[in-house]
């Protein structure tokens, strides 16, 4: 049954607290938002720094040019994720705004909506939380991990994971290659998530 038009699908959001998370957001109507570097380090920051503030980790995830995926876990004292996810989105979406504002770019015009009369908001990421899902055994996160590292290899933008500059692909193929300073800081997921 398709959704009637002005209407928001409906999607169930679980919060097993000890859970692996899958999140996967997209940037306003799918515009391919994320294909400028710069812009992709200012997301990876923002990941790091909302991760750190809620006490979640990031282990795996991908930059699509116009949409999200990330694999967290949460540590004992972490807060709900639609606050990590509200850390990672509203800063980086003001600081990307900012940044159109000083250029006087018409890609600024484009992501304004009209949010009731008289009234315009900036909108750089789709409303709503997007999908997220619980990974409740080892073989649902490892499951995540390859569809997450897939991405750039489906839509034919490499040859294989690793190649993909803007994922965890290379972290997994080589553990001890060295970390590349513009992605996020990624972590192995503790022993106690391999039941």
């Amino acid at each position: 049954m398709q959704t009637p038009p002005g209407h928001r699908k409906l999607v169930k959001h679980y919060h097993d607290p000890g859970h692996v998370r899958e999140f996967t957001f997209s940037c306003y109507r799918r515009l391919p938002l994320l294909i400028n570097d710069v812009w992709r380090e200012m997301l990876c920051r923002s990941i790091d720094a909302a991760a750190e503030r809620h006490d979640w980790r990031l282990t795996a995830f991908v930059l699509m040019p116009e949409h999200v995926h990330l694999l967290f876990f949460p540590l004992p004292t972490a807060a709900k994720a639609e606050h990590l996810l509200k850390g990672i989105k509203r800063p980086y979406s003001y600081r990307i705004k900012q940044m159109l504002v000083q250029q006087r770019s018409r890609l600024l015009e484009r992501l304004m909506i009209r949010q009731r009369p008289g009234v315009r908001t900036f909108r750089y990421w789709q409303e709503g939380p997007g999908y997220d899902r619980n990974l409740a055994t080892e073989a649902a996160v490892l499951a995540a991990i390859d569809y997450i590292h897939l991405n750039p290899i489906r839509r034919g933008f490499c040859q294989a994971a690793a190649d993909w500059q803007w994922s965890s692909a290379r972290f997994y193929a080589d553990p001890t290659s060295t970390s590349d300073e513009a992605l996020p800081k990624l972590n192995r997921l503790p022993t106690e998530f391999f039941w």
